[in-house]
């Protein structure tokens, strides 16, 4: 109930954005804002997670949840709070941050101001 921010994997894809969706859903419940920082980046590959876990930090240090500004229309079946073209001032006491990789490289990795 901490976490305030979630760097989605997103991989824009149908099913697999459901799927992300339902599990944040599922573990999280509802409150939290979710941001694609790999919108802005395109996927790095094998440095696409560090990237992603340098962008969540920074949104937890600056309380600013950053934009995903390739999202054209957000898909209500999502159940998500999205940013799209700009960044949300927010309080963030928490940020997960989501990376699926090739060959089933995963990792959640949650991020707390101290």
């Amino acid at each position: 109930s901490d976490v305030d921010h979630v760097n989605a994997h997103a991989t824009s894809t149908p099913l697999g954005d459901r799927l992300e969706a339902a599990a944040l859903r599922s573990v999280l419940g509802s409150g939290f804002i979710v941001s694609a920082t790999k919108s802005m980046t395109g996927h790095l590959l094998g440095a696409a997670g560090a990237i992603e876990a340098v962008a969540t930090v920074l949104a937890v240090r600056h309380q600013v949840a950053p934009p995903t500004p390739t999202l054209r229309e957000p898909d209500s079946d999502l159940g998500l709070e999205v940013t799209r073209n700009a960044a949300m001032n927010v309080s963030i006491r928490a940020a997960l941050s989501n990376s699926f990789g090739f060959g089933g490289h995963n990792t959640a990795l949650i991020f707390t101001q101290f």
